[in-house]
């Protein structure tokens, strides 16, 4: 695979440990499977910054919203942007009719593949890996996989936006918001900019750069962003703060109004009726 997607079987590793606590936030039975032994190699070299109980933050944070989305908006089709190694479609309890679709680099798909080796999903959904380069043109090959953009579509973009430069940040949530219908939800995360320079982390983030992983993005004012691409934010919440943090944040939670401080964010957004807009 290449370098940038090795670190999604790190974030599997993560995964792993989370699910095989007593008091586990969720539960990956395939975690450890798709994690291979890359993964936990990873967990040890990016050791640090509180990276494990962020990613079971992220995890379940996205877990909820997905599940609330689906059961709110009574979406059927879920998009995973860089999916990388996230088995949401086989652990998850989706509604009977839900069709997931999941992008990522075609080599990152065969080895999921591989890893995986014909694991059946579940009765009553479906999962389509869609091989695409990000960085391009990949709308049409979702819609040959039978994404239908006059319906509502769950998009979740996890662990991917810092890894791009901005103008690949704002063309994508830009082209997800250009192709969303009403009713559409989008869930991520992102950094803050200080977040790319924090001298606690900076061993992690020299690792992450030597592997050919580099963080290029991060933003002080997620709402402005997501804003300002077509999104309508719901909610933008840090990890610890009620809503995520699920006892697992070790840190205290500084105020958004103090500067300088590395931060990470959970956000859930929603693409407006078109009543809504014209209000």
């Amino acid at each position: 695979m290449e370098a940038v997607s090795r670190t999604a079987q790190w974030t599997a590793a993560a995964r792993a440990l989370e699910s095989e606590r007593a008091d586990r936030l969720f539960h990956d039975p395939y975690a450890r499977t798709v994690a291979a032994g890359t993964g936990f190699d990873l967990l040890d070299r990016y050791a640090g910054a509180g990276t494990v109980p962020f990613l079971a933050i992220r995890t379940t944070y996205l877990d909820r919203a997905m599940l609330a989305a689906l059961r709110e908006r009574e979406i059927r089709q879920v998009v995973m942007i860089a999916a990388g190694m996230d088995t949401r479609c086989f652990r998850l309890p989706l509604p009977d009719g839900t069709t997931v679709y999941e992008l990522d680099r075609p080599a990152l798909l065969e080895a999921k593949e591989s890893l995986l080796d014909g694991t059946p999903v579940p009765a009553g959904r479906s999962r389509h890996p869609v091989p695409v380069d990000l960085t391009g043109e990949w709308t049409g090959s979702l819609k040959e996989a039978g994404w239908r953009s006059e319906e509502a579509t769950l998009w979740v973009v996890e662990g991917l936006l810092f890894f791009l430069p901005e103008p690949a940040v704002r063309a994508l949530l830009a082209t997800l918001a250009q192709h969303s219908a009403p009713r559409s939800v989008l869930a991520g995360d992102v950094i803050s900019r200080t977040a790319l320079h924090n001298p606690l982390s900076r061993p992690f983030l020299r690792a992450l750069e030597e592997d050919g992983n580099p963080w290029l993005f991060g933003t002080e004012e997620p709402e402005d962003l997501l804003t300002e691409c077509g999104w309508q934010v719901r909610e933008v919440r840090q990890p610890g703060d009620p809503g995520a943090d699920f006892g697992r944040w070790p840190y205290d939670v500084q105020p958004r109004s103090v500067p300088r401080v590395p931060r990470s964010f959970l956000f859930t957004c929603d693409m407006p009726s078109d009543e809504e807009t014209v209000r």
